[in-house]
């Protein structure tokens, strides 16, 4: 049933993506959201997949690849990682991804980053990571990575599909509109290198005051409002020749 649909909304709502080649003359930062232990680890938290998923683990492989492609090139490469204080809620999300726990780490294929010097690690303590950016004088992270590294494109990766990586991306978009991220120009959603989560129905009618998720429906809806948003979607990336 949930394929049906999947395949309607697909119908109703195309997506249509390219592939990218990653030029050696266009400054281009690869941003990786929320690929810790407590989203994409089995068994390893409250949102954690309690069995191995797909989606999930071929969006960390490919975002690792990529990853250790862009720091072999010396390109930025920018991490947010979900961590909350205990006594902080996130409604209507359970009380996940602690500070300080194993949860709020990178994958282990990506831990590799933490002595990356080419890498920076932002702890956010909200869906949004572009709001969770935001330091205590006012300034901003990423705004300031961006500047001083000259981005003029990100290439987005990560989890959730439709929920931190859509809203970073919104976001993202409506600073580089207000001429607040220069000279960032173009954001780009890499959709086989993102993946989101599997409520089904059958199991959200046993859980109080959840909604139902299914993955590859809400996957495509988090690609599709991205790029109503603004953003390029894309499913290939290569790099040109050195």
């Amino acid at each position: 049933m949930v394929s049906k649909t999947v395949d309607l909304l697909k119908k109703d709502l195309p997506l249509e993506q390219g592939s990218l080649v990653l030029p050696q003359d266009v400054k281009t930062g690869l941003v990786l959201v929320d690929l810790i232990n407590g989203f994409c680890t089995v068994g390893a938290g409250n949102l954690a997949p309690m069995k191995p998923d797909k989606q999930i683990s071929d969006m960390v492989e490919e975002s690792a690849r990529l990853a250790r492609l862009f720091c072999e090139r010396k390109w930025p490469v920018f991490a947010f990682l979900d961590s909350h204080h205990p006594d902080i809620p996130e409604p209507p999300f359970p009380l996940h991804c602690i500070a300080g726990t194993d949860e709020t780490r990178l994958v282990p294929a990506l831990q590799w980053l933490e002595n990356e010097p080419n890498a920076t690690l932002r702890c956010k303590d909200c869906i949004d990571g572009f709001l969770g950016s935001i330091e205590k004088d006012g300034s901003n992270l990423f705004v300031d990575w961006v500047k001083n590294n000259q981005i003029k494109a990100i290439l987005v990766v990560g989890i959730c599909t439709d929920i931190c990586v859509l809203d970073f991306v919104s976001s993202t978009l409506s600073a580089r509109n207000r001429q607040i991220l220069t000279p960032l120009e173009e954001v780009i959603v890499y959709s086989n290198a993102c993946a989101t989560f599997d409520l089904p129905v059958h199991v959200a009618r046993n859980i109080n005051g959840a909604l139902a998720h299914p993955q590859d429906l809400m996957h495509h809806i988090g690609l599709y409002m991205a790029k109503s948003r603004g953003a390029r979607t894309v499913s290939e990336v290569s790099f040109a020749a050195l």
